[in-house]
């Protein structure tokens, strides 16, 4: 069982064994500027048997405002809708999930999560992408390919307690005795305030650490070692004690990239904001820092 990541190799190697049928392959490619983009170039040429799971229509619920506040940009669906999208893509225990992109694993590493989160430990992220399947001598497919739906949605539970919401957040900042350590995943000048181009309002929640899940990944995208890893991320959980590390990025994405690491580094799983800086900036009252933090 794959928990992790899979090489390029080892993913056309197993696709060649006995138990290629009991692996399902999605495609997670998007952009943020043309929504369509990623499904025209899954169509153009995909891993073999690769399904399409596309960050607005199948990772996120659509956006939502109130008088109280904000979704941000991609809210996590409802349960029982993500146990029946589940089902839809024939994904049943018994099977390994293995989600790819063509941006070092940053949509591909949020399916990984949304897949966790029921309780299906097999779902990894394929090393490198796309990229690293092309460099590997793999072939692509072109076309759709159809899924196999299952009898049922997942059986499963969806991990309610790995979320936090703007509210849990608001209170952590409001306590002087804390048991939360944010943790933002954009890069660091969006973290400082500069060059804000996706969001309202630009700088970090008040107290945050600036942890970029772009320096996770080696100049080819593909993930650095667990020793590498664990370098980065063992000082942040050292110093966070006994406290919860809740991961945040713009949307709820990228910050699944950061939780990937960590598991990656063999470190404690942390908690995920959903609704991050574009819930947060969106919404009246809440305190926000520029700078360093």
């Amino acid at each position: 069982m794959l928990t992790t990541l899979i090489s390029a190799e080892d993913l056309k190697t197993l696709l060649t064994t006995d138990i290629k049928d009991d692996v399902l392959i999605f495609d997670c490619r998007h952009r943020l500027d043309n929504p369509a983009a990623g499904y025209e170039q899954y169509k153009q040429g995909h891993i073999p048997g690769a399904l399409f799971a596309h960050l607005d229509a199948d990772l996120a619920a659509p956006v939502m405002t109130s008088e109280s506040g904000h979704s941000g940009r991609h809210p996590l669906p409802d349960a029982d809708t993500w146990m029946r999208r589940l089902g839809d893509w024939g994904v049943t225990p018994d099977k390994q999930v293995i989600a790819y992109d063509d941006s070092g694993g940053s949509i591909a590493a949020r399916m990984w999560w949304m897949v966790r989160a029921v309780g299906h430990e097999a779902a990894a992220v394929l090393n490198g992408g796309l990229q690293a399947w092309l460099n590997a001598g793999g072939k692509l497919e072109k076309g759709e390919r159809k899924s196999k739906p299952a009898q049922f949605p997942y059986p499963g539970r969806f991990r309610s307690e790995w979320i936090v919401g703007v509210d849990d957040v608001k209170s952590t900042i409001n306590n002087q005795d804390s048991k939360m350590v944010l943790v933002d995943a954009r890069s660091a000048n969006r973290f400082r305030g500069e060059g804000e181009t996706l969001d309202p309002k630009a700088g970090h929640i008040s107290g945050a650490v600036s942890m970029p899940y772009q320096e996770n990944l080696n100049p080819d995208g593909t993930f650095r070692s667990h020793d590498e890893l664990h370098a980065r991320f063992a000082p942040l959980v050292e110093a966070a004690g006994n406290n919860e590390i809740v991961s945040y990025c713009g949307s709820g994405v990228t910050a699944c990239h950061n939780l990937l690491a960590m598991e990656i580094a063999g470190l404690p799983t942390a908690r995920l904001f959903p609704g991050s800086w574009s819930a947060w900036s969106r919404t009246p009252d809440l305190p926000i820092a520029t700078g360093e933090a």
